[in-house]
């Protein structure tokens, strides 16, 4: 039998909430601070990213985050970022990934949204014959931006409608940002047919989630795991099969736990709800999606077979076609077997 880590690191896998620019390699951010020394506080060294990735709380990760957001300044850039983002996700054997992707705060920095859907589409395209990786988008808003973003992340989305965009999705901060007011952003997303994929629960309680479910129609729920402080809609998320993005070192890097061993991802999982294992921001969180799958592993108790099975269960959360969902599971069942040997 392979041992754990190994295992992991070369188990198929997909990835559903991880964020475009939260992905940026510290080689990739320094690179892009070099571009721009002077005019940015993010460091040009990559040795000293570590520091300036040390997030006091939530609204200091927002701060940082948006820093980083600055070094994307033409569509150039925007590509580099793409095809590297995969790049890295193809090295952990991830055959395909929904990433977060805010067009708002590129569009609102000078990017015209034309110029924006083009880089990444052509670097979804470059990537999946580079590393045979699948990419596709969830267009969300910045929360912190408030309606205005919502609109013109609408209108991008809408408009532009890139091939590889298949969700709307709402990031940002949830304190002081309530669900219920992009209502009519999201229904018309909805018509349009793209899947709702908020973020919700994750610093604010379970009534942040019940108002993502009840006014944004959500089908998946980024975090969600202010659930387990709710036995009423933990229940409801397990009997409508509504997944939650689970990001455990992210959450304790944001100070929405405290610590992994306080992490609820063991009573979600006791209590049936659907989730699936992602990294989040992983170079600002000094994590890959490897980590995470290992640290799952530590807090559920679980061996190759449940991390075989966690993998499985975030194939059923993707907005995969039914064929290609069932091959990347066939692929997972055949490694398994073959790492059993």
């Amino acid at each position: 039998m392979t041992d754990l880590p190994t295992f992991i690191a070369g188990l198929p896998k997909v990835e559903l909430h991880v964020h475009h620019v939260g992905s940026a390699s510290p080689r990739i951010v320094a690179e892009l601070a070099a571009r721009h020394e002077g005019r940015s506080p993010v460091p040009a060294d990559p040795e000293a990213l570590a520091d300036y990735f040390a997030f006091r709380d939530f609204a200091h990760f927002i701060e940082v985050y948006l820093s980083v957001v600055d070094l994307i300044r033409d569509a150039d850039d925007v590509w580099l970022l793409t095809h590297e983002v995969a790049r890295e996700l193809a090295r952990q054997q991830v055959r395909y990934a929904e990433l977060t992707v805010t067009p708002y705060s590129h569009v609102h920095r000078g990017i015209p949204a034309p110029a924006f859907c083009e880089a990444i589409e052509d670097a979804r395209k470059r990537a999946e014959a580079d590393f045979g990786i699948a990419l596709r988008w969830c267009f969300d808003i910045p929360g912190e931006a408030g309606l205005p973003a919502a609109e013109q992340t609408l209108r991008i989305a809408l408009d532009e409608r890139p091939d590889g965009l298949i969700s709307f999705g709402l990031g940002g901060p949830e304190i002081g940002v309530p669900r219920p007011q992009f209502k009519p952003y999201f229904d018309q997303a909805r018509a349009a047919g793209l899947r709702s994929v908020p973020h919700a629960g994750e610093t604010t309680g379970p009534e942040t989630i019940w108002d993502a479910l009840r006014e944004l129609g959500a089908e998946r729920i980024g975090h969600g795991i202010s659930a387990a402080l709710d036995p009423e809609l933990m229940t409801h998320l397990a009997e409508r099969r509504i997944p939650l993005e689970v990001c455990p070192t992210s959450n304790v890097r944001t100070r929405a736990v405290a610590s992994l061993d306080e992490h609820p991802l063991p009573q979600l999982i006791e209590a049936g709800v659907p989730v699936s294992i992602n990294s989040d921001d992983p170079p600002m969180f000094g994590t890959t999606l490897n980590d995470e799958y290992a640290v799952a592993a530590r807090l559920l108790g679980i061996g190759p077979e449940g991390v075989a099975a966690l993998a499985r269960d975030a194939v059923a959360a993707a907005f995969l076609a039914p064929a290609e969902a069932a091959r990347i599971s066939a692929e997972i069942d055949a490694y398994q077997a073959s790492a059993a040997r």
